[in-house]
């Protein structure tokens, strides 16, 4: 009967100590999980807001996280605000951010910020489809030194980005596909 309390009592422990270790994981960063909603500062936001899409990563970036969500749906012609999310700042100098935008899309508004160390900052800026078709707001984040370089994808309508003239779509003998371009 020892025997049985004994084994008991350390599968208890055992399960209780891995249930404690998964909780500690989740938040193990310090960084609260990311917001759902959001209160957006542009009055008369038109149709609904996208999910908050949080930023891929490398390694040796400025350190500085981007959350991002388009206040809409892109319309050619209409404006779209894009609302983006930083976090991590923890340079003294603060960071800054470069706005761009390619060919076909349109930047209202400062195409530069600067963010404080040590709290999150949200900024919200719009952009302009001048046509169906996919562009992107390039989003280029500064701190110590180190930058990151973000592409935020604009879809306008229900165009799918098409392949560039001289590109041909050929198969190997393993099923998958490759494209294949002339070399310039």
């Amino acid at each position: 009967m020892i025997l049985n309390t004994r084994l008991s009592l350390a599968a208890a422990l055992t399960a209780g100590l891995a249930l404690s270790a998964l909780s500690a994981c989740a938040l193990a960063d310090g960084i609260p999980p990311a917001r759902t909603t959001a209160k957006l500062s542009p009055a008369g936001l038109k149709g609904s807001a996208t999910p908050w899409v949080t930023a891929s990563r490398k390694p040796n970036d400025s350190g500085v996280k981007l959350q991002y969500r388009l206040g809409g749906a892109p319309q050619a012609g209409k404006p779209t605000v894009v609302v983006l999310q930083f976090d991590g700042v923890s340079d003294p100098a603060g960071a800054s951010v470069a706005l761009t935008v390619d060919a076909g899309l349109t930047l209202s508004g400062s195409a530069s910020l600067s963010l404080p160390p040590g709290q999150r900052s949200d900024a919200s800026v719009t952009v302009v489809s001048q046509s169906e078709g996919l562009a992107y707001l390039n989003v280029f984040i500064t701190q110590g030194g180190r930058t990151s370089a973000i592409s935020i994808p604009i879809q306008t309508g229900a165009a799918a980005p098409a392949m560039k003239a001289g590109g041909e779509i050929k198969s190997l003998p393993g099923g998958d596909s490759i494209i294949s371009l002339p070399a310039k």
